[in-house]
């Protein structure tokens, strides 16, 4: 009985021996600016920008808003309502269920703004879709914007969430501070 009792304790002891394994590769920790804004003028509107991206406009097309270091970009497209509210609203909506088969889900913010007669919606797609943002913006009488933000990179939910989330927010800063122009 006592062979059988040191057996099993030298058992133990020898089983509990580490196996030294490498770490796992690991993902770079992705830190970004403390957002400062300022205001952008365009023809037909104006927002508060981030300073950390950068406005692209050719000729008298609505802008983009670049973000070099996140190989991101931010597509705005302005159009005029001319009896076609209705057609521009189903546009917009339509955009972001084009990727619905990537998404996992679509939930959308309503923004409204009385006093600056600014009424709109953010769509965020969760998911592994080409965009993950889109949102419009229209005063339903003259103008209406609409907006997209893309990656230029092969779409990964998991990897891209702190960029798409610091992102968010300057879309958000966008919405809440456009002011229509008179045309």
């Amino acid at each position: 009985m006592k062979l059988f009792f040191g057996l099993l304790i030298l058992f133990f002891i020898a089983s509990c021996s580490e196996d030294l394994q490498p770490k796992p590769q690991g993902y770079f920790r992705l830190d970004y600016p403390t957002p400062q804004y300022q205001k952008t003028n365009h023809y037909y509107f104006s927002f508060d920008q981030n300073t950390f991206s950068k406005t692209e406009v050719e000729k008298k097309q609505t802008p983009k808003i670049v973000y070099p270091q996140m190989k991101a970009t931010l597509y705005l497209n302005y159009n005029a309502v001319q009896n076609n509210l209705d057609s521009l609203l189903n546009d917009a909506y339509r955009l972001p269920y084009k990727h619905l088969s990537k998404a996992d889900a679509i939930p959308e913010k309503i923004f409204i703004n009385e006093d600056k007669r600014v009424f709109g919606t953010l769509f965020s797609v969760v998911g592994n879709a080409a965009s993950q943002h889109q949102f419009y913006l229209t005063d339903s009488l003259q103008h209406f914007l609409v907006g997209s933000l893309y990656f230029y990179a092969k779409p990964n939910y998991d990897s891209l969430y702190p960029a798409v989330y610091y992102l968010e927010k300057d879309i958000i800063r966008l919405m809440e501070t456009v002011e229509w122009k008179q045309r």
